[in-house]
């Protein structure tokens, strides 16, 4: 069956060529709405035939956990079955959701918990944007947008399911939906080399997070699978290659694990490495998982980021949300 919420209008209008424009709008909007057929105001025997060939909400909320501090955690069925989760982060600057684009994921970096059963399958982009319209009604009115933010920072790698991520940028942009503007959109990739580069001759105006957690290729094929395929030379190369395309700064995401990343030649390298384009260093506190990694304290986490600061580099520490639910 086709998912109605990879289309966007036009594209419905053309699949549904045989009905009046009108109800492709009816269809776009429930999409945006996060509606279901029985919520159109459809004939019976209208509504029994688009059911049999297409599926209207590919998603739906399984459980939410919620925190002490407001964030929202939600584990989403999809219409297989299959589960993913994604979070809703209210901020003073405006809220934001933390969007999956893969059922688990297949990079199999050591510091997170998404990646341990491996890669299921990609999300449609139309899944995703249903995850960003279900969350989007759950807090607040349907017909409003009650977010301003989406990170790509769920499970799975943006990049290693790059034609429908690029889709659903295309959809959640959409002027007659909900109209995010791109700027307001990051993605975080642990550094696919050549998608980089395809994702710059978009010129999406997206901020690019790289995942880097080491300072140099030895260390960083310590956690990261990724290294044993991409140099950090590489990844660099191809962040100007972004940042000359596009003219956006580009965030280092840099999780701090004990004894391995937070040396003081890894602050020294982070400056050399950030150094003559726009760029910014967000240092994160290690989220345990199980794993035999151990985090700084939050402590050595703030000295790591003034020492940082002294040699000139734009850094800053991640605002921590939703621990107590594994946010």
């Amino acid at each position: 069956m086709k998912i109605l919420s990879d289309y966007n209008l036009k594209e419905i209008e053309a699949e549904l060529a045989g009905l009046p424009k009108f109800r492709a709008k009816q269809i776009f909007d429930a999409i945006i709405q996060a509606k279901d057929f029985d919520s159109i105001n459809f004939s019976a025997e209208l509504k029994a035939n688009l059911q049999e060939n297409y599926i209207l909400k590919p998603v739906e909320i399984f459980k939410v956990y919620v925190s002490q501090d407001g964030t929202k955690k939600y584990l989403l069925k999809l219409h297989d079955d299959n589960l993913v989760e994604s979070v809703f982060l209210t901020q003073n600057y405006g809220n934001t959701i933390c969007l999956s684009t893969q059922v688990g994921c297949r990079m199999g970096c050591k510091f997170c918990a998404s990646t341990q059963n491996g890669l299921i399958r990609n999300l449609s982009a139309g899944e995703m944007l249903s995850i960003i319209a279900t969350l989007n009604a759950d807090n607040g009115k349907c017909t409003e947008r009650n977010f301003t933010n989406i990170v790509l920072m769920g499970s799975g790698e943006p990049l290693d399911n790059f034609e429908n991520v690029v889709k659903w940028l295309e959809l959640i942009t959409e002027p007659k939906g909900f109209n995010v503007s791109e700027r307001n959109i990051s993605l975080s990739t642990c550094g696919l080399v050549d998608k980089i580069y395809d994702l710059a001759k978009l010129n999406f105006n997206i901020t690019l997070c790289i995942s880097l957690h080491a300072t140099d290729d030895e260390t960083r094929k310590t956690i990261m699978p990724i290294a044993q395929r991409y140099t950090i030379a590489e990844i660099i190369q191809a962040v100007k290659a972004y940042v000359k395309e596009n003219n956006r700064r580009v965030v280092f995401e840099y999780c701090l694990i004990d004894g391995v990343n937070n040396r003081e030649k890894d602050i020294v390298a982070l400056k050399n490495l950030t150094r003559g384009f726009k760029s910014h260093v967000n240092v994160i506190c290690l989220n345990p998982n199980g794993g035999s990694l151990k985090a700084t304290t939050r402590q050595q986490a703030v000295e790591f980021v003034e020492k940082l600061n002294a040699e000139g580099v734009s850094a800053t520490l991640r605002r921590s949300q939703g621990d107590d639910i594994a946010g």
